[in-house]
């Protein structure tokens, strides 16, 4: 038995509720499928953070940005591997689409997350004050039996806190700054406030998935939850539909005005990562949600989709855990007492870039045709009693399944270290001993490390002159085996301004749009700020929307 909608919506994260919630407004018959039991996808297991340039939120704080600055920006940054026409469309979209949010909804709403820069902020048209917006912390009771169905995050937090990325931030700090103290002691007496209240607060990518998730549901939007779609119905090369599993029958479901594919990357495929992804390949080391296997790019190729980007990601330097899902480092990196070294023991990259960017390096081979995968995170003893690490407390114990898995090695010499995870001693001494003489300079002249503010939203801001340069030089050490992980890959099909998907002559599939991770990213082969997957993802779901409205 046939049934008939005017848009199926193939994936339930940020970029599919968004544009459900359009189609909705603009009239039209809304159905999200879903192929887990869960809904959120990855947007769930996210930090959160939207980057939108020019939106309400900057304007609303006196935060200066414009088209045109944003442009300069947006091209310093993706380049040529983005079409021009596609950055236009999302820097025009973009405010339009929290507009919308903000307008039409009671749940949509965002703070802004002052201070977290541009990653790339020195470049023309960055912004050091930063652009990201985040969602405000969210009641996930409200929900009520939805509550369940929401994708967990990647690390549960404990004790029920809930903080936004600035709070996060300064919590970096507790042992080594008031504000951060300050800051533990609230979102500890935040959390025994919401449980006495019966609120269970949600944060980061929690909050968006959850406001989404209750926005579509009091639209009266349905979705389908463990629901996959099985292939797409094309009839005279255009696309009106989607076979989907539901309840173990195939149902066919017609789209009068298109099927948008949001349904995430192929980061869980281990053979499309094996096709496209540089070695090695593994799907031990993404933190993409579990059932992003690349559906819809199968879907789109079958159509007669082109594809872009795909050998990219949306990179980051993380850590195996014991029996666990992967640890993305980022706060970790920026702070002083630390480095990264290769097999070789020699430095290769600042550690406290854009964490795509640090992975990009760690791809990239060296002089002797050698990559640096994986590679060490080498840490002291002060940096242990001063900083988080890995979601463990400053001096707090180490549980030794890091060490029995061989994962965290500790020694109480430099050479004893580089023994131990059997690279050339003197390198690594040598390279200890050049580190240590710029840091306490507060000058890396090797990588620039600390120079930019993205590297210093991060550090400490005790440590002086470079809130990301300390001497590593307190025993025992520490060495920490970094892998090239990653948020869920980049690439996917190729798609106009409109977000309709194309094939590789440029032409286009009729009904078929795309956003989020299964279109190739706005962004190129980089990442402007926090919430650039999220941001564009969602724009495009709207767009992909207003266009369905208007006919396609």
């Amino acid at each position: 038995m046939e049934q008939s909608f005017d848009v199926i919506i193939v994936g339930s994260g940020a970029a599919g509720m968004t544009a459900a919630l359009k189609a909705h407004h603009e009239g039209l018959k809304v159905l999200v499928v879903e192929k887990e039991q869960y809904f959120g996808g990855s947007t769930a297991r996210s930090g959160g953070g939207i980057w939108v340039p020019n939106n309400y939120v900057l304007q609303r704080e006196g935060i200066h940005d414009d088209p045109q600055n944003a442009r300069t920006y947006l091209d310093a940054v993706a380049g040529n591997a983005a079409p021009d026409a596609n950055k236009s469309a999302f820097l025009s979209h973009g405010p339009a689409m929290l507009a919308f949010l903000r307008a039409h909804t009671r749940h949509m709403r965002f703070s802004y997350a002052r201070g977290y820069a541009d990653y790339y902020p020195e470049r023309p048209g960055g912004l050091a004050a930063g652009r990201t917006i985040e969602p405000y912390l969210f009641n996930g009771a409200l929900l009520e039996e939805d509550l369940a169905l929401l994708n967990p995050p990647v690390v549960p937090i404990p004790m029920g806190l809930s903080f936004n990325s600035a709070e996060f931030n300064r919590m970096n700090m507790a042992f080594r700054t008031w504000k951060g103290f300050g800051t533990a002691v609230k979102v500890t007496f935040r959390a025994i406030g919401s449980k006495i209240a019966g609120k269970k607060m949600l944060s980061l990518g929690q909050a968006l998935a959850g406001r989404l998730r209750l926005s579509i549901k009091e639209a009266d939007i349905p979705l389908w939850l463990g629901s996959p779609m099985k292939r797409l119905v094309m009839e005279d090369e255009k696309v009106v539909g989607i076979v989907v599993e539901r309840n173990g029958e195939e149902l066919t479901l017609r789209a009068s005005r298109g099927v948008l594919l949001a349904a995430g990357g192929f980061e869980r495929n281990l053979h499309m990562r094996r096709e496209f992804m540089p070695a090695p390949e593994t799907t031990e080391w993404t933190l993409g949600s579990p059932g992003n296997t690349g559906d819809g790019h199968r879907a789109g190729l079958e159509a007669g989709a082109a594809l872009s980007l795909m050998d990219d990601a949306w990179w980051g330097p993380s850590v195996r855990t014991p029996g666990g899902e992967p640890f993305f480092c980022v706060a970790e990196r920026s702070q002083p007492g630390s480095i990264m070294v290769n097999h070789s023991g020699e430095r290769f990259t600042n550690e406290a870039a854009a964490y795509t960017d640090v992975v990009h390096d760690m791809y990239r081979l060296n002089a002797k045709g050698i990559q640096h995968i994986p590679c060490f995170f080498i840490m002291d003893q002060r940096f242990r009693n001063r900083y988080l690490f890995l979601g463990m407390f400053p001096r707090q114990k180490v549980p030794k399944a890091y060490f029995r898995e061989k994962i965290i090695i500790k020694a109480d010499t430099v050479d004893e270290l580089a023994r131990r995870i059997n690279i050339p001693e003197e390198n690594l001494v040598n390279t200890l001993r050049r580190f240590n003489d710029m840091a306490r300079k507060g000058i890396d002249e090797d990588f620039h490390r600390g120079e930019s503010a993205y590297d210093r939203y991060y550090g400490d801001p005790r440590i002086k002159p470079n809130p990301c340069l300390a001497p590593v030089d307190k025993p025992p050490f520490y060495a920490v085996e970094m892998v090239p992980g990653d948020l869920g890959t980049k690439g996917g099909l190729v798609t106009d301004e409109h977000a309709r998907v194309l094939r590789a002559d440029g032409s286009v599939i009729e009904g078929l749009f795309a956003a989020g991770n299964n279109a190739a990213s706005v962004m190129g082969r980089s990442y402007a700020g926090a919430g650039a997957t999220i941001g564009p993802a969602m724009t495009f779901g709207y767009i992909a929307a207003l266009t369905m409205a208007d006919g396609g």
